[in-house]
C-alpha cells in the first residue's frame, strides 16, 4: 500500500496552488484491504468547526490550500450536499453524538417545548444515547479531544472513557483578561472588545505554532491514537474549533492569501449580522484571516493522518470527517453566523467518509446527508443496533450499492429561523412564517436574487410540506 506523506509547514510556504501540489506531495490515494470484521473495526470521527464547504479544494476551490482534506477526500466518498440538522455548535453536535434530531425543539404558532426555548443549546437529554455510550458498552476504548469549550459545562463527554479539554478558545474564562494591555487592544478592531480581550489573554505566551490551538488538539490526537493502537478495537472523536473565529494564525499562513502590506486594526473577529461596518480592505483582510486559519487546521490534520499511517491503523479504521455550518465573511451583506442569513456560505458543510477498505474512495454522491446520520451510519458499519431507533439515516449502505431511504428535500434550522431546499428551490424564514426568502436553484445558484414576493405560494409549500413535517 503506497504511504502519504503529510504536508509540512514548510511545503505550505512553497505551494503556489492546493491540486497538482497537493498531488504531488501526497501522492495517489491507497487502495485499502484487510478491513478485518465488522465488530472489531475503528472508528475515528473528526469535527470541524466553522470550515465552508467552498473553501476545500476537494469541492472545488481552486485557490484555497487544503491538500490534506483533499487527499483525504480522495480517499472517501464525498458528500456534495450535505447540511447540518441544526446549527450552530451546540444543536449539531447533539444530533452527531446521538443521532437524534434537534430540530424537533421547534413548535410553530411561537410556542415550545419546555426547557427548549433556548432553540436547542443545551446538553444531550439523559433519555437520548450517545454513541460512546453504546460503543463502550460494546467494548470500544472510548477516547475524545476537544477545544470547543462550550462542550466543557454540559455532558457532551458521556461515554467517553479519557476525554481531552483543551482549554482558551474565544471567550473561555480560561486566564484573567485584565492581564491584557489597551495597547495589545488597540491592535484589533472594537468588535466584541470583552471577547477578544478574553482570547488575547488566554493565548500570551504562545511562542512556536505548536502553542496554538488547532496542533494542539490534533497533536493531542496523535497521542491518544498511540495509545489506543494496543487496546483496539477504539472510537476516538477529535473536535476541533479552528477555524472558527478568532483568526489569529502566524503570519506566514496569512501571506499565503495576501500580501503582507495590511497595517490597520486586525478584524480577526466579526460582528454576527450585517457587514457594513467594515472597509473594503478590512473586508479582504478578515477573508485572509479566515483561510490562513483553514489552512493551518489543514496542515495538523494532515500530522494526525501521518501518525495514523505511521501507526498502521487505517486498514481497519472508518473515518468520518465532517464540519457543523459554515461562516458567512460578506456574502449576500452579513458576516460571522446569522440565524437571517441561511446562505450556503453558513448552511453548506464538507462531509467525508473514508471506507478502510477503499470502497468508494474518490467517488461522490448526492444525497442530503446530515450531522444526525454519522451515529446511526456508525452502528450500522459495525453491526451494532442502538437501544432505541435513531433518527438519522444508515450512510454505510451506499458502500454496498444500495441507497438510503430517499430524502427528495431536507430542513434545518437555526434559532428561530428555518431552512430548507430540494431540488428546485431553497427558503428559509422565521418559524412564525414572516421574512421569507426563496432562490430558484436552477436559474440562480449563488442565491443572489429573493423571489418569495413573486412566488409566495411555493415558499409556503415549502414551508408546510418540508418544514412543519420535519418535527
Amino acid at each position: 500500500m503506497k504511504q502519504h506523506r503529510t504536508v509540512t509547514r514548510e511545503d505550505f510556504l512553497k505551494m503556489s496552488g492546493a491540486g497538482a501540489a497537493a498531488a504531488t506531495l501526497l501522492g495517489a490515494p491507497a487502495v485499502l484491504s484487510g478491513c478485518g470484521t465488522q465488530s472489531n473495526m475503528n472508528i475515528i470521527l473528526i469535527i470541524v468547526d466553522s470550515l465552508r464547504k467552498d473553501h476545500v479544494g476537494a469541492y472545488g476551490n481552486s485557490w484555497i490550500k487544503t491538500p490534506n482534506l483533499d487527499a483525504l477526500a480522495a480517499e472517501s466518498l464525498r458528500f456534495t450536499r450535505p447540511y447540518p440538522e441544526s446549527i450552530p455548535t451546540i444543536p449539531a453536535r447533539r444530533a452527531i453524538h446521538t443521532g437524534m434530531r434537534t430540530f424537533s425543539y421547534l413548535k410553530y404558532n411561537t410556542t415550545f417545548r419546555q426547557g427548549e426555548t433556548n432553540f436547542g443549546w443545551f446538553p444531550i437529554p439523559e433519555d437520548q444515547t450517545t454513541l460512546a455510550e453504546i460503543l463502550s458498552q460494546e467494548g470500544y476504548n472510548t477516547l475524545a479531544i476537544t477545544d470547543t469549550y462550550v462542550q466543557f459545562p454540559m455532558n457532551f463527554d458521556r461515554g467517553f472513557d479519557e476525554f481531552r479539554s483543551i482549554r482558551g478558545q474565544e471567550n473561555d474564562r480560561y486566564k484573567d483578561p485584565d492581564s491584557v494591555s489597551q495597547e495589545r487592544m488597540d491592535k484589533y478592531l472594537p468588535i466584541q472588545e470583552s471577547e477578544t480581550r478574553q482570547h488575547l489573554a488566554n493565548t500570551q505566551g504562545r511562542k512556536n505554532e505548536k502553542d496554538w490551538f488547532a496542533p494542539k488538539v490534533f497533536l493531542g490526537a496523535s497521542d491518544l491514537l498511540e495509545g489506543a493502537r494496543d487496546k483496539q478495537p477504539f472510537f476516538l472523536t477529535v473536535d476541533c474549533f479552528d477555524p472558527h473565529e478568532p483568526w489569529d494564525t502566524p503570519d506566514e499562513y496569512i501571506r499565503l492569501y495576501e500580501s503582507d502590506d495590511y497595517d490597520g486594526r486586525e478584524p480577526f473577529t466579526p460582528i454576527y449580522g450585517k457587514e457594513n461596518y467594515l472597509t473594503d480592505r478590512q473586508l479582504t483582510r478578515m477573508r485572509a484571516l479566515y483561510a490562513a486559519e483553514v489552512t493551518m487546521m489543514d496542515r495538523w490534520l494532515g500530522e494526525f493522518m501521518q501518525k495514523a499511517r505511521d501507526l498502521d491503523v487505517l486498514d481497519n479504521t472508518l473515518v468520518i470527517l465532517l464540519s457543523d455550518h459554515g461562516h458567512l465573511l460578506g456574502e449576500h451583506g452579513y458576516t460571522g453566523k446569522s440565524k437571517r442569513a441561511l446562505w450556503p456560505e453558513l448552511t453548506d458543510i464538507a462531509y467525508l467518509v473514508r471506507h478502510p477498505e477503499g470502497k468508494r474512495a474518490g467517488e461522490t454522491s448526492d444525497y442530503y446527508a446530515s450531522t444526525h446520520d454519522v451515529s446511526p451510519t456508525i452502528l450500522s458499519m459495525l453491526g451494532v443496533n442502538p437501544p432505541v431507533p435513531m433518527q438519522g439515516q444508515d450512510l454505510s449502505v451506499l458502500f454496498n450499492g444500495k441507497d438510503p431511504e430517499p430524502r427528495n428535500h431536507f430542513a434545518s434550522a437555526y434559532g428561530d429561523h428555518v431552512w430548507c431546499r430540494d431540488e428546485e428551490h431553497s427558503m428559509f424564514c422565521r418559524i412564525d412564517k414572516t421574512d421569507f426568502k426563496l432562490y430558484n436553484l436552477r436559474t440562480d445558484k449563488d442565491q443572489i436574487k429573493n423571489i418569495a414576493a413573486d412566488q409566495p405560494d411555493i415558499a409556503d409549500q415549502m414551508f408546510e410540506d418540508y418544514v412543519r413535517r420535519s418535527t
